[in-house]
């Protein structure tokens, strides 16, 4: 079925194997998951991948979910640079989305396929801890609410888990030693675990193919980047506006342990094969690491 859908020949999967025992971050979440066939191919595709022998740890966000209940509710909730403002009744809303059906959604359909996953939130054994973070406008601190960074992560508890073969699926809700809740960008949680672990792979599911130096131009994508050169070009301004905080987020990876970064096109069937087999979308390594796999090549 795989061959047919995606016309990937079953001999080019063998590629997969050299990951075996390899860890992999998958960031998933947005738009993605209100696409039927996308996110019935992505459980294909993390089925495939632990067959291959790869560990798998699973991030997700769900901030249109979120959204469509905040309008059913009748709480309003705005953005600023790219982060909901969240109070006490927004966080109690996101905590029931994002730890609630989209979490035991995912678990349940990877369980139904034979997967042994398990549906964490970041509260559960203090799998992640937070502060509060704030934002600046003008040089301005202003308080966004109940929206934290990323200050550890239980790591012993999290090894344990992979270490029975299951794929551990995280909400991005955390808490800090005070045991206030924080709601955390899923893309910054992803890139944390995955330097704490040092993964071979955080691939970020997007709506989008990649990086572009010309988001007008599908011709001008980037496929292979380093760090170094998502600095430049977001002082350039080719990487701009919502991309930017995303970006950021990779050079952080990169810099602290994460060993490759794909930005992958969540949209399309079999993504996550696809860019292993045939790097679709935009790898993201640091500059060390792309002078190495040149010398090995």
């Amino acid at each position: 079925m795989l061959e047919e859908e995606n016309s990937i020949p079953l001999e080019a999967l063998h590629d997969i194997d050299k990951f075996k025992g390899k860890t992999f971050v998958i960031k998933y979440g947005g738009s993605i998951m209100n696409d039927e066939n996308a996110s019935k191919a992505f459980i294909e595709d993390i089925v495939l991948l632990k067959r291959f022998g790869i560990n798998i740890i699973i991030v997700h966000g769900g901030g249109p979910e979120i959204s469509k209940w905040l309008k059913m509710t009748g709480v309003k909730s705005e953005f600023k640079n790219g982060l909901r403002v969240t109070d006490k009744n927004v966080m109690d809303i996101a905590e029931m989305v994002l730890s609630g059906h989209i979490n035991k959604d995912i678990s349940a359909s990877l369980s139904n396929q034979g997967i042994s996953a398990i549906g964490l939130s970041g509260r559960d054994s203090n799998l992640i801890k937070a502060k509060k973070k704030y934002i600046y406008e003008n040089g301005k601190k202003i308080d966004i609410g109940f929206v934290g960074e990323v200050v550890s992560i239980n790591k012993s508890f999290l090894l344990s888990i992979l270490e029975k073969g299951r794929v551990p699926v995280i909400s991005p809700i955390a808490c800090d030693s005070y045991g206030n809740k924080y709601n955390i960008n899923a893309d910054y949680a992803a890139s944390f675990i995955s330097s704490e672990l040092k993964c071979e792979k955080l691939m970020i599911l997007t709506d989008v193919e990649g990086v572009y130096k010309d988001i007008n131009d599908k011709s001008s994508i980037i496929r292979n980047i380093t760090s170094d050169d998502v600095k430049n070009y977001i002082d350039e301004g080719i990487i701009n506006g919502g991309m930017i905080p995303k970006m950021e987020c990779c050079i952080e990876a990169i810099e602290n342990g994460t060993k490759d970064i794909h930005l992958i096109d969540g949209r399309k069937k079999h993504s996550l094969i696809s860019n292993i087999v045939y790097d679709f979308g935009t790898k993201i390594t640091s500059r060390e690491r792309e002078k190495k796999c040149q010398k090995v090549i």
